[in-house]
């Protein structure tokens, strides 16, 4: 009930769907922090996400400016290649935080996932280094030690 009060005073409106939305919000919230829920959120989980951000956001740094070096070079040295990835992951959640990770960094793209094989596009070496190094799947394997697995 004080989290529909908070919503009526925070939307300052009394139309139907704005109550409407704030009843089934409040509702929604309320169950899921009651423990009756089989969602519950994992905060330490979360927190590891977090703090792997910063260390993802300076590879992304890092192979943008790879990538702008070997686009500005005039020879355009690059050497397109297909890396097949067998993971370890034992995580669904894992396996596509590494996808997206691979993606977002430039230079490499995430061409294909099933179940936890993966197969990369690299733009050259260097750019293929930290998923064939598996770098990034420690990383990732560190924020999911405790999670059971589900796949």
């Amino acid at each position: 009930m004080a989290l529909f009060v908070f919503w009526v005073c925070l939307s300052a409106s009394f139309e139907w769907v704005h109550l409407g939305l704030g009843l089934v919000f409040s509702f929604a919230v309320a169950w899921i922090n009651s423990g009756h829920s089989p969602f519950v959120p994992k905060f330490r989980l979360w927190l590891r996400i977090l703090l792997y951000l910063p260390w993802l956001f300076y590879k992304i740094i890092q192979s943008s400016l790879h990538l702008s070096r070997l686009i500005l070079h005039p020879a355009l040295p690059i050497a397109p290649q297909l890396i097949s990835v067998k993971s370890k992951l034992n995580h669904h959640a894992a396996v596509v935080l590494l996808g997206n990770s691979i993606t977002l960094t430039p230079g490499t793209i995430t061409a294909e996932v099933d179940r936890n094989n993966l197969i990369v596009h690299a733009i050259d070496n260097v750019s293929g280094e930290d998923v064939v190094s598996k770098q990034i799947e420690s990383k990732i394997a560190d924020i999911f030690k405790d999670e059971g697995p589900d796949l």
